[in-house]
This record gives structure tokens, sequence and C-alpha cells, in this order.
């Protein structure tokens, strides 16, 4: 796997324009400015009271909402979607694995994962979690790498984006803007995973609970020790207490229920089958009427 850095430009970066610039605040005796005593201006650039949308997707819906507009040109099949996110999540867990980064997966992922150790089929995008150290020696190390990729056999090659968010330093929820801190993007479709870091952020009155900028809590406890496992074939963490945890987000039917989202699940299989491909397979059976 080789890497390379891709040169976005400093205005990504820049905070420039965040800054306060009505000529009447300025010239007002009693104007105080609010970066003066903000950390994240002193040492990045970035003022919280300015702050802007960093990720952008050319639209909001199932779709749209899950390619990173910069690459995007058009929507790609379903077969050519499941394929992307097959490598793509295989690539970004090797490259974790090789460079002993800490990265969990997520949400629906975890829940793919449970079912088969796959990529639920009607998933857009994947979910990991890092911790906030992990995050930030990301943004010092590896922000704007483009990873090379190729596929076991040679037979893909891909390149990927590690991009992290510039307000990934603000590991509070600020103005909602970007709850998303990094992404692990194709640059051939713009398909993603969306990367979020956990934080302890109620030290003095709940030093357990670690949290993203969504809102999602977790104790220490639940996500450690992260359990060793495999993902679409490739080296994979899981947290310890993968199970309460998906119930809790998804309820225990989640776990349970064996049709959902045009899908029917076959234990035998052990996989989700469309129920397209299951009326097309039950159209071409033959008739045994016949042979009677």
């Amino acid at each position: 796997m080789q890497l390379r850095t891709w040169a976005l430009g400093a205005a990504l970066w820049s905070a420039v324009a965040a800054l306060p610039n009505s000529q009447d605040a300025r010239d007002s005796t009693s104007y105080i400015d609010p970066t003066l005593k903000d950390p994240l201006w002193l040492k990045y650039g970035l003022n919280a009271s300015a702050e802007y949308k960093y990720f952008h997707e050319p639209g909001r819906d199932d779709i749209l909402g899950h390619y990173d507009v910069r690459f995007f040109t058009t929507p790609v099949s379903d077969s050519e979607r499941a394929e992307t996110l097959t490598h793509m999540i295989r690539a970004y867990l090797n490259f974790f694995d090789e460079n002993d980064l800490e990265t969990w997966i997520a949400h629906g992922t975890l829940l793919g994962w449970w079912w088969n150790r796959k990529i639920l089929p009607w998933d857009w995008d994947m979910d990991t979690q890092v911790p906030d150290t992990t995050l930030a020696y990301l943004a010092d190390h590896y922000n704007q790498t483009i990873v090379e990729y190729v596929s076991p056999g040679g037979k893909a090659k891909r390149d990927y984006l590690l991009d992290i968010n510039p307000w990934s330093r603000q590991r509070e929820r600020g103005q909602g803007h970007n709850i998303i801190d990094a992404r692990w993007i194709d640059i051939t479709t713009g398909l993603y995973i969306d990367i979020t870091g956990l934080s302890r952020l109620e030290l003095d009155d709940h030093p357990d609970i670690w949290q993203c900028k969504n809102f999602h809590k977790y104790r220490l406890k639940d996500i450690y020790p992260l359990r060793r496992t495999t993902f679409e074939g490739a080296p994979a963490k899981v947290p310890f207490q993968y199970d309460s945890m998906l119930m809790e987000e998804y309820t225990e039917k989640a776990l349970t229920a064996t049709k959902f989202y045009n899908h029917t699940w076959f234990p035998a299989l052990a996989e989700w089958i469309s129920d397209e491909a299951i009326s097309n397979l039950t159209l071409n059976m033959p008739d045994e009427r016949q042979y009677e």
C-alpha cells in the first residue's frame, strides 16, 4: 500500500474569512476580539464563532447525500457501489492496521458485521470511530494522504484520500456543521467512509463517558477492550459490548428481524438477498407440474 500527499491548498485550512470584518466593530472602543483567548484560533487559526461546514455533498437525499462533492460526477450503479464500498473498507482497515492506528467499526457498519461480517447490501456509506488522540495524530501526520490500494490478485486498483476536517480540533458540537471529523474518500466515485472521534467531555461528572459531536455517548467499558475480528476479509476491531450498543442504538429488532429494506435474511447462506433477486429466481425455476 503506497502513500502520497495531495495538496488541496492552504485555503481549506485558512480562517481569514472567519475573522471579524466589520469596520464598526474594529473601531468600537468596547470591541473585544473573540479570537484573542480562543485556543482554536491561537493554535490552528479557527474562529469558533464563525464555524463553516467543511465537508459538502452534492445533495441531501439517500443517494446524493453519500458522495463527497469534490469527486462526484454521477451516481454509480448498485453493483459498482457494492464493489467500491468493499474495496474501500478493506483499504481503510488495512491502512489502520499496518500503521498501528486505533479504529473500530460503528453504527450501521457494525450492524452489518454482526449479521455476517459484511457490509449491509443497502448501505451507501460506512461508519468508523477513533479516539480523539488518534484523530489528532491523523491530522498531524496523515492529513491529505492519498493511499494507493491494490486488491488481492491485483484486479482492482483504487486511490483513497484521508481528509481530516480542520474542525475536528473542536471537540464540542459547536454549530453542528462538522459532526463528521474525517473521511476516507474514494476519489474515483466520491463515495466515502465517515470517521468520527470520541472524546471525554464530562471529566468531572462522568469521566467514563465518551461521546461524539452527534450526541452518541458510550461507557468506556462498552468500548474497551476492543475485540479483534475481520470485516469484509480485512482485520478489524469492534467494541467489547457490541451487542448492547447495537440494541441501544437500533433496538433489539435490528438483531432479530429477517426482512428489511427489500431484503430477506437466509441463514443457510448467511446472506441478505434482495427481494428482486428472489423474485427473479422464482420466475426462472422450472415448473415441476410438467413432470407429474
